[in-house]
């Protein structure tokens, strides 16, 4: 495969690692449901003059398809983040970091239901591998020290969204639209403004000022337009499984990203962590036989013994 295939989903992980920052900066400055709705608002005004003619080109594709539409545009943009930014007034950034590193597993789980793709050995082994990194660097060096966290209304609210954000990757692969890919995210951020609507007309309202107008623009281009484009990009080049691995890499970034931006010290447990998360990135990419073949394998060598 070649390497360009992996820039995407890189790419948006790493916006999305710096979107983390932003999102502990919006806890007392702006709403919940006032980002949520606003960041697709500005994302829908951004991409209206330069894609709307093309949506005009393609309304018939669109009248067609648009139920699949507005449930991606759903599970990937309204509830996915919606979600989270609730989650993130109830529960601890250490537990939202272990709960959306269940997307991989996740939709490798969903891709074996629904389009009945047999997993492989590299997404299995390199889930897992990626996943003890992942609780080495949120417990910091010791992974039984997560067993210890306090169980919040918000860690509900984070599985959900981290099984919508799998759920979206996996049918995004699943419905082949003769779409372009612009045409399909716009077609998505405007059913995700629609739902997203009545919980900020609901309230609270936070007025835009100079303290979150700098957090919104962030949230509503490099995090929503960018990002969403790269994704859909990268499931379709490389997949919806293999393209989740990547989430993994999150918490790596955002320690990085820290240590950049905010001075943060970065210990041994990081290192061990980042390897361990790259090793099951790596492993998922590489080791690709389907586990079913392995088995089968198995059970042949078996019965000729």
């Amino acid at each position: 495969m070649p390497f360009i295939y992996f820039l995407a989903p890189l790419a948006t992980v790493l916006i999305w690692s710096g979107n983390m920052t932003i999102n502990q900066m919006t806890v007392g400055a702006i709403a919940p449901s006032s980002i949520a709705f606003l960041r697709w608002l500005l994302a829908l005004a951004v991409m209206t003059p330069f894609v709307l003619p093309a949506a005009l080109r393609h309304r018939d594709e669109i009248r067609r398809h648009w139920p699949k539409l507005a449930l991606l545009g759903l599970l990937g943009m309204g509830l996915w983040q919606g979600l989270a930014y609730v989650a993130a007034e109830t529960t601890t950034a250490t537990n939202m970091g272990i709960l959306a590193a269940m997307v991989p597993l996740l939709t490798v789980l969903l891709s074996a239901l629904i389009l009945r793709e047999p997993p492989t050995r590299g997404g299995i082994m390199g889930g897992i591998v990626a996943f003890i990194g992942v609780t080495v660097l949120l417990g910091r060096g010791n992974p039984l020290s997560l067993l210890q966290l306090q169980v919040a209304y918000g860690d509900a609210l984070m599985v959900a969204a981290a099984t919508c954000y799998a759920l979206y990757g996996v049918m995004l692969k699943r419905w082949s639209m003769k779409l372009p890919p612009w045409v399909m995210l716009y077609a998505q951020v405007c059913f995700a403004v629609l739902f997203l609507l009545p919980p900020y007309l609901l309230g609270p309202m936070t007025p835009v000022d100079s303290q979150n107008i700098g957090l919104i623009l962030y949230a509503g281009i490099p995090a929503s337009i960018i990002t969403t484009f790269l994704w859909m990009r990268a499931v379709r080049q490389i997949g919806a499984s293999q393209a989740s691995i990547f989430i993994n890499l999150m918490p790596l970034f955002s320690a990085l990203i820290a240590m950049a931006f905010l001075g943060e010290q970065v210990a041994g447990f990081h290192f061990i962590g980042g390897l361990l998360i790259l090793a099951g990135v790596i492993m998922a990419q590489t080791l690709t036989q389907p586990l079913t073949r392995s088995l089968s394998r198995v059970k042949s060598s078996g019965a000729e013994q």
